[in-house]
């Protein structure tokens, strides 16, 4: 079954991990190197949504308490509140919505240091995660590829890692090196989401709603180009690293959990092949399910 998914990745240049399941038929799978340790990029930040909204559910954060964060202190990236000018004030619940539909850095490692990566770590593992890790947000992970680009800026790191006459620093892509996980272990932790295992109804339908108001559409929803289907998703990119996870909706009602993550064989920061591939992937999987 899995020989046509490979057949997309290689068609793409890219080294591809999938897991794809049916919400209501746990034992029906879609597998190619579902187990492999892959790192997760920006993909962490659904763990960490999950793990804030257990918090709500536990009384120990209020997800209306406001925070401010200062230009000097947000973490760097492309969307968001990192490309804000000016001190931002906030809610947690607004910093988690803007972590997931845009991949918000300064939201997520804000987030995150509320939140604390032990505390993370044992929520987690309560959850059956028991190979998915965060270990740093995206500053730590900027501040890593500085160290091993010899960089002193993120911007100038991320370019070494862009430019395809350079040899990628040793250690940017293993997964001990990072926030890491398997593709079998995120539709894990999607199935439990949407059955509602996790948390509160009230949090549940918080969780759901945020991933269908993602953004971008150019990974797994375009396998699906139709408004009937509903994906809900959360991208993670970083230098050759794609991925998505999420779950995709038919317009009669069945669901399916799928993660994609892919290597491509090239560092361009722009890889349209490799967006369509994990929704071509995403696609033939689903129709293998049905």
């Amino acid at each position: 079954m899995s020989a046509r998914i490979r057949a997309v990745f290689e068609d793409a240049g890219v080294r591809g991990w999938l897991h794809a399941v049916a919400l209501d038929e746990p034992e029906s799978t879609v597998e190619v190197d579902a187990d492999g340790m892959v790192p997760l990029a920006s993909v962490y930040k659904l763990p960490l949504l999950t793990g804030f909204c257990r918090l709500v559910d536990l009384g120990e954060l209020d997800p209306r308490r406001r925070v401010t964060l200062e230009p000097s202190e947000r973490t760097a990236g492309p969307t968001g509140l990192s490309v804000f000018a000016d001190p931002v004030t906030v809610s947690l619940r607004d910093l988690a919505l803007s972590m997931m539909t845009v991949s918000d850095n300064a939201s997520a490692d804000a987030l995150l240091d509320i939140v604390g990566l032990r505390r993370l770590a044992g929520m987690l593992e309560s959850f059956g995660l028991r190979r998915t890790w965060v270990r740093r947000g995206t500053a730590g992970n900027l501040r890593d590829l500085q160290r091993r680009t010899g960089t002193n800026d993120p911007d100038a790191a991320l370019a070494v890692l862009a430019d395809n006459d350079r040899t990628d620093p040793a250690g940017v892509y293993e997964a001990a090196n990072a926030s890491a996980s398997t593709a079998r272990e995120m539709t894990l932790l999607l199935r439990r989401l949407w059955a509602g295992d996790l948390l509160s109804p009230e949090q549940t339908e918080f969780v759901k709603a945020t991933m269908h108001r993602q953004l971008f559409l150019h990974r797994l929803a375009s396998g699906f180009p139709h408004d009937e289907v509903r994906v809900a998703g959360k991208t993670g990119t970083f230098g050759a690293l794609r991925h998505e996870v999420g779950v995709v909706t038919l317009p009669g009602g069945a669901a399916f959990a799928v993660a994609v993550f892919t290597l491509a064989a090239r560092g361009d920061f722009r890889q349209p092949r490799v967006d369509a591939a994990i929704g071509e992937a995403a696609r033939v999987a689903v129709d293998l399910l049905r």
